[in-house]
């Protein structure tokens, strides 16, 4: 009796890990030679179909191959195991998943020396080792960026980030700070250089907290920005937003201690362009 033959063996333990991770909930794709999708078929080729219902140029292309990319992962045992998607998992090199899909976030360290910076700078979690490098899984999706720092790539929604196993650790939920990263220079709306803080009826005083509690906290709110070594930008973001999630809504901000804010990130080398935009994008997460 003939034996399987190699090639034939992996087919099979990659199909069976792709419904396992179905199974529990990611969505998978087969990824051919060289970490790529499944090239779409001829009717889906150059988007002529319109695309599927969940791609950022949503259409109605209901393609029952493995086409569109990421946008093609699924949970669905009946199309992973269809005669439509047989030939790609024969001739596939690995197995991907959607972050997204499972409402997760994959922070795609490329190297030692990102690694390294991530060991110093974002809460631990469950770590993947690649073959450059570790992912990073947080729980929570959020946009997908390359390139947030060197070495550093965000993969989640509209992505999707190669199966190496199931790492170690517990996940965690995903931090401002990460979020923080995707926010880039270029994305940051023009605002003017005036700081708008929030008041109340009464004249600003704070009803909940007293004069001390105040002013221990941007006193700490200097210290963290000050002692920040890398990561500047995406540090004194995060400290923006824990002031104003504390004190952004019950006006006891007054401009003095916006500006004490500022000068702590200008003594790090923040612009007054990049502090504006930073507090104006902590305003607009925190909805105020």
């Amino acid at each position: 009796m003939t034996q399987p033959t190699d090639n034939w063996r992996e087919h099979r333990l990659r199909l069976r890990t792709a419904l396992w991770l179905a199974e529990i909930g990611l969505p998978v794709l087969p990824l051919r030679e060289g970490k790529l999708p499944v090239g779409n078929c001829p009717a889906c080729s150059g988007s002529a179909c319109g695309d599927r219902p969940h791609m950022k140029a949503a259409g109605p292309c209901q393609c029952p191959a493995p086409c569109h990319g990421w946008a093609a992962a699924t949970t669905d045992r009946g199309v992973l195991t269809s005669p439509a998607w047989a030939t790609a998992w024969r001739q596939a090199g690995a197995i991907a998943y959607h972050p997204g899909g499972a409402r997760l976030t994959v922070v795609d360290l490329d190297n030692p020396d990102a690694v390294a910076w991530a060991h110093q700078n974002l809460p631990a979690t469950k770590a993947v080792a690649t073959t450059r490098g570790e992912h990073w899984l947080y729980r929570g999706a959020m946009q997908s960026t390359n390139g947030v720092r060197p070495g550093v790539d965000i993969k989640s929604s509209m992505s999707y980030a190669r199966w190496y196993g199931p790492g170690t650790g517990p996940i965690v939920a995903l931090p401002d700070i990460v979020r923080a990263l995707a926010v880039k220079e270029s994305a940051s709306r023009p605002v003017s250089h005036a700081i708008s803080v929030p008041t109340v009826a009464d004249g600003g005083q704070c009803r909940h907290r007293t004069p001390a509690f105040l002013e221990r906290g941007i006193a700490m709110a200097e210290q963290s920005i000050t002692a920040a070594q890398s990561a500047i930008h995406s540090n004194v973001y995060r400290v923006f937003l824990a002031v104003l999630s504390t004190h952004g809504r019950c006006g006891c901000l007054t401009e003095t201690h916006v500006e004490r804010l500022f000068t702590a990130a200008h003594a790090k080398g923040e612009s007054t362009r990049h502090c504006t935009a930073a507090w104006a994008n902590a305003r607009t997460a925190l909805g105020l």
